[in-house]
């Protein structure tokens, strides 16, 4: 079922997510029922997992990813204008860890006040996949080989200019709906490759 909104609707909506009418909002003003609901199809889900993917990949040889809860508060604290993407990740057995998840708590309050887009995915072996070039089922390591810390990436903006990706721009419209649904941090589902 498609649910057209009139023009005072739109108005109103995009006040309240504070967006511009003139955006590219056609997905987002014929939205599905389930969608209004927060439910999206699987085929939109896959869609932003292979953006993320995308983002993460061109950011990568650009040196414009930070990883690790440290590194990401230290970045975040120096310079939260330049992080365009936070991604928190957790596999089953950590979603039970109370320190991390007073870590991200802590992280997704920050990014919210800063309007930094936040995401949120389950699997850090496809991660570190990506983040590590594709090598090894299991998680990336350091050079000291000690595991990487991959429970919190943050994508930052390159200096040298602003940075035009349409993969960025998918994720960012994906956390913009989301938001604008009272889904603060969405989850998504890494697909093994």
């Amino acid at each position: 079922m498609e649910v057209q909104f009139d023009r005072e609707t739109v108005d109103l909506i995009s006040q309240r997510c504070a967006i511009s009418t003139e955006t590219n909002l056609d997905y987002m003003f014929n939205m599905t029922f389930e969608e209004l609901n927060g439910e999206y199809s699987q085929e939109r889900m896959d869609s932003v997992a292979k953006a993320l993917e995308e983002v993460l990949t061109s950011a990568l040889p650009q040196g414009c990813i930070t990883v690790g809860v440290y590194e990401a508060a230290k970045s975040l604290n120096v310079d939260p204008d330049n992080v365009v993407l936070c991604i928190l990740a957790t596999d089953g057995e950590e979603v039970k860890d109370v320190a991390l998840q007073i870590h991200f708590t802590l992280i997704q309050a920050f990014c919210c006040e800063n309007d930094i887009n936040i995401l949120r995915v389950n699997n850090t072996q496809r991660l570190a996949q990506i983040l590590c070039g594709g090598g090894g089922t299991e998680r990336g390591r350091q050079s000291g080989g000690e595991p990487m810390d991959l429970h919190c990436v943050l994508v930052t903006s390159p200096h040298s200019n602003t940075w035009k990706d349409p993969a960025l721009s998918k994720v960012n419209r994906f956390c913009l709906e989301s938001r604008c649904m009272d889904q603060w941090v969405p989850i998504i589902n890494l697909p093994d490759r």
